[in-house]
């Protein structure tokens, strides 16, 4: 049975940075892509950022150049590295993992983890 268990969201202040974490299991996770996405509140869940087997990486627009995806492989975890955080950037962040190529987002989804940015 696939698990996605994210981890580290919080509350932030503008401009800081933060963590997630996404730990799997059921899967064999290094021939896997994986995503994060988030969704806020009355808004349709979006795509942040995925990477490849292979540590190719895409990032949405309003997140590029300040947010880093990436993964280890021995350990099967997923991490976002989000810096200058803004207020925009208040959702529920949620890991994800393809199991049909071309196929986004997968059908599995872990419970999620909050990130609020305020002052």
């Amino acid at each position: 049975q696939v698990q996605l268990v994210e981890s580290g969201g919080g509350l932030m202040q503008p401009g800081e940075s933060l963590r997630l974490s996404c730990a799997a299991s059921g899967i064999g996770f290094s021939m896997n892509s994986m995503g994060w996405y988030r969704q806020a509140p009355g808004k349709q869940r979006e795509l942040v950022a995925r990477i490849t087997s292979t540590s190719n990486t895409f990032y949405a627009d309003s997140v590029k150049g300040r947010f880093t995806i990436s993964r280890d492989n021995t350990k099967k975890m997923m991490y976002l590295h989000m810096n200058s955080l803004k207020p925009e950037d208040t959702a529920v962040y949620y890991c994800n993992v393809q199991v049909s190529p071309g196929v986004w987002p997968g059908p599995y989804w872990g419970q999620g983890t909050q990130v609020t940015v305020s002052s």
